[in-house]
């Protein structure tokens, strides 16, 4: 598999302070990353490593295959990011902002109108840029982050502060672009719905150190459905199931079924009333991510 973003072993101290540990990240080709973690877990000071704005204490960061200590201005030309709030000039329009950009970066005219045209602002060019929503704004600054073409696109939290429309329109967005350009996204966030709806790969960093890095399918797996029984005399009920070897677990005053399937369920019940127990309730529960994004933080953090 060809990796966009390898790091190998990246730590970052600042002074006693351990921000990111030991960092193993590798992002495929293609893929939107999602990187997720509670505020303050290493996010950015990983963001700032990828894009060399600061040196990891020790460890490696390869771009593209390539060493970001000795390779900087090759792999930053192939990047896009846009961290934390865009920059910009609110009496310039839209228009008149990417030019600026576009001067810098040495890149042909028309190239604006497709950028513009892919985050959908074509008809907001000649607006000025201080009458944008927060959503527009956001959609700008992905525009300039576009402008040279990257292979590699990073974003730190492009929906926070955002209303739910904003929210729709940089995620419809962000889904877009790998399938319409193949680039690369590493999308950071500290709120897994939104990982949830976008990603393709999750990687979690819970006080600098990654905890997970797998597909979302993978982590999706973890969301196994149950079967909860309410009964009387739930232990006795449960051990009187296991003694039947019928499976099942005792958690706070319920029985749970790790078997869901009609006729197991049926069997269960029926065992429990041949057995003189009272069935109160039978319903499913299932674990949703963000039970299971809350339950691995919260081991690490016992750990």
């Amino acid at each position: 598999m060809e990796y966009i973003v390898e790091t190998k072993n990246a730590t970052k101290n600042f002074g006693k302070e351990k921000a990111v540990v030991g960092l193993d990240l590798q992002i495929p080709k293609g893929e939107i990353y999602g990187f997720l973690g509670p505020n303050g877990s290493g996010k950015t000071t990983t963001i700032r490593m990828l894009l060399g704005l600061m040196k990891p204490t020790f460890g490696s960061v390869r771009i593209f295959g390539k060493d970001i200590k000795k390779e900087k201005i090759e792999i930053l030309k192939r990047v896009g990011s846009l961290v934390e709030n865009p920059s910009y000039y609110p009496h310039l329009t839209a228009y008149e902002n990417l030019e600026t950009s576009r001067k810098i970066l040495g890149v042909p005219k028309k190239r604006i109108h497709e950028v513009l045209a892919i985050v959908r602002l074509s008809d907001a060019a000649n607006k000025k840029v201080k009458g944008f929503s927060l959503g527009m704004k956001q959609r700008l600054g992905i525009a300039a982050a576009l402008l040279h073409q990257p292979d590699l696109l990073i974003l730190d939290e492009p929906t926070n502060g955002l209303d739910p429309s904003g929210i729709i329109e940089i995620r419809e967005l962000i889904k877009r672009l790998p399938k319409e350009t193949g680039m690369t996204i590493l999308l950071s966030s500290h709120l897994l719905a939104e990982i949830d709806q976008m990603a393709t790969t999750v990687g979690i960093l819970r006080k600098g150190e990654l905890i997970f890095q797998d597909s979302i399918e993978t982590m999706r797996m973890y969301a196994k459905q149950t079967i909860s029984l309410n009964v009387s005399s739930s232990e006795k009920a449960w051990r009187s199931l296991l003694a039947k070897g019928i499976k099942a677990e005792f958690e706070k005053g319920t029985i749970l079924l790790s078997e869901r399937s009609n006729e197991k369920v049926a069997q269960a019940v029926s065992s429990l009333v041949q057995d003189g127990f009272s069935v109160y309730r039978v319903q499913e529960e299932k674990k949703s991510l963000e039970d299971i994004f809350l339950q691995m933080t919260k081991e690490e953090q016992a750990v």
